[in-house]
């Protein structure tokens, strides 16, 4: 499956009408982030039940802000609308998968339980 190009106009739809989303947020003259769209490409093609989608910070300043992105490249993992992952920096190719297999693995009903237990006692 080919990444998605997120936008203000799709950004919501894409992450919270699919189970699992991968977001690089990237920016054309980044470096790092052109040395990692190869991998997140290929990785995409391998997990055809996960998105892999793109957010350029360059044109989409305002998603990048609503996510605090200060750094790029930066990795998010949306599992059921729940922000799993977020780190910056790129990632080689094995650490990547390693990343995707352990987030395909989290109990989500475990996360939403911890999360409803911690908004209870705020």
């Amino acid at each position: 499956m080919a990444t998605v190009e997120l936008n203000k106009d799709n950004f919501e739809k894409v992450v919270t009408g699919s189970p699992m989303v991968i977001v690089d947020f990237w920016a054309p003259w980044c470096g790092p982030c052109r040395g990692f769209a190869p991998i997140f490409e290929k990785a995409s093609e391998s997990h055809e039940d996960i998105v892999f989608a793109k957010v350029n910070t360059e044109e989409e300043q305002e998603i990048a802000a609503t996510f605090d992105i200060r750094s790029i490249p930066t990795l998010m993992v949306f599992r059921d609308n729940v922000i799993l992952y977020s780190q910056a920096g790129a990632m080689p190719a094995g650490p990547f998968s390693e990343l995707i297999e352990k987030a395909k693995q989290v109990d989500m009903a475990e996360v939403k339980k911890e999360i409803a237990a911690r908004e209870k006692q705020a």
